[in-house]
């Protein structure tokens, strides 16, 4: 639900004290001509009581005056007088949680996204280190009830209101998606696209959830061989969505450059001296790492770090570069980014899946699909190493039993 606080504004000459909303540059625009506020008086008519008054915002001039003023200032009235903008503010619902505030609290940065009917409101500290400085804010909390998940906040907006309703939110742990949200500003689109890091069920849970517009999704079923749509079948309920892919990749193994410890399968991860990076439960790469280690009956004690988690491609290669592990399940492009070799295990489908209602509701959705088919963004990613286009906007039609 929406609040705009906001006040009212005339020019009948009275008391500005319950018009905060009036900008008044009356004394730049005559201290720029020389003019003391008794010439000023003299030359509009007035006396200087009355330009002293006006210009420490105690009254606001009639319409004449007003006139006068910039007549003899060779100016525009709004050029001296006009409206600032109004407090504009949101209620949502806050998803993650606020930091504790110490002795001097500060303002929360966040990203809102209106899903359906619901208004969401993140910290953008959730964006990570890097992006959280980069990704501008749409508004600061101002009232909590609360810090986490599922509290009713008020968010105090930084941004134009309309330009945070295009806004598009996608989980899922794919970073190329927010490419694709510049590539629409170059199409004329103010669209903006946010991806919340979260690994492919998780991502699919946040759909369901209504916290997000967009979940996307890279999980190969072992059974069929097929990716994502026997894992969507089991999951959602109706057949109201649209599986969208978003490109193809490589997924394998992130290890350090020349591969010292010449990793080539999964059992080489039960060698005491390797050590490894793992990621959470429910993401497509841990899937992926459990069924190869089944595969080749090595157990999970056996492999050194397998409880150690993090939450992202990039963490992954970060800890590989760092040599605070071995090996990590990964894309290539990740593995490429830190200029770290790259052992294939499989090609994946990355698809996107979204709600029918919400393409009725929000056009900025079918913009990103029309987007991601465009040449210009598929060289882009394929550019960025290990993705492969050829199937990038194929719809696959989602039969629920």
């Amino acid at each position: 639900m929406y609040y705009c606080y906001t006040f009212d504004m005339n020019f009948s000459g009275r008391s500005t004290e319950t018009n905060p909303q009036v900008s008044n540059h009356l004394r730049s625009f005559r201290t720029q001509q020389g003019l003391s506020q008794s010439e000023l008086a003299t030359r509009a008519g007035i006396t200087r009581q009355a330009v002293s008054s006006i210009e420490s915002n105690l009254y606001l001039p009639t319409t004449a005056v007003a006139l006068q003023l910039a007549s003899v200032l060779a100016c525009r009235v709004e050029d001296l007088f006009s409206l600032a903008a109004a407090d504009d503010f949101v209620q949502g619902k806050l998803i993650g949680h606020l930091p504790k505030s110490g002795s001097k609290p500060t303002p929360v940065r966040v990203k809102l996204a209106q899903v359906g009917k619901r208004t969401v409101v993140r910290p953008l500290s959730n964006l990570g280190e890097l992006l959280s400085y980069t990704v501008p804010a749409d508004g600061y909390v101002v009232e909590a009830h609360g810090q986490t998940s599922g509290t009713t906040v008020l968010v105090k907006l930084s941004r134009d209101r309309k330009a945070i309703e295009q806004e598009i939110s996608v989980a899922g742990c794919d970073p190329a998606i927010f490419l694709a949200g510049e590539h629409m500003r170059r199409r004329k689109d103010q669209t903006s696209v946010v991806g919340w890091t979260m690994g492919s069920m998780a991502a699919l849970h946040a759909l369901q959830r209504g916290e997000v517009h967009v979940a996307g999704v890279h999980l190969l079923d072992p059974v069929t061989g097929e990716s994502n749509l026997p894992f969507l079948k089991r999951s959602l309920k109706g057949s109201g969505y649209e599986v969208v892919t978003f490109a193809t990749w490589e997924e394998g193994f992130l290890v350090c450059p020349g591969n010292p410890k010449s990793i080539r399968t999964v059992a080489d991860l039960a060698e005491k001296t390797v050590t490894l990076v793992n990621r959470e439960k429910g993401s497509g790469a841990r899937l992926l790492l459990d069924l190869r280690l089944r595969a080749s009956g090595v157990e999970t004690p056996q492999v050194r770090g397998y409880d150690r988690i993090v939450s992202s491609h990039f963490d992954v290669a970060r800890a590989v570069t760092a040599r605070q592990a071995d090996v990590g399940v990964g894309i290539r492009s990740a593995a490429q980014l830190f200029e770290l070799d790259f052992v294939p295990l499989q090609t994946a489908r990355y698809d996107l899946v979204v709600p029918k209602s919400y393409l009725k509701s929000n056009p900025s959705l079918t913009h990103l699909f029309e987007t991601i088919v465009s040449r210009p963004f598929r060289a882009e990613i394929e550019s960025l190493g290990g993705y492969d286009t050829s199937e990038t906007g194929k719809h696959h039609a989602l039969r629920l039993g």
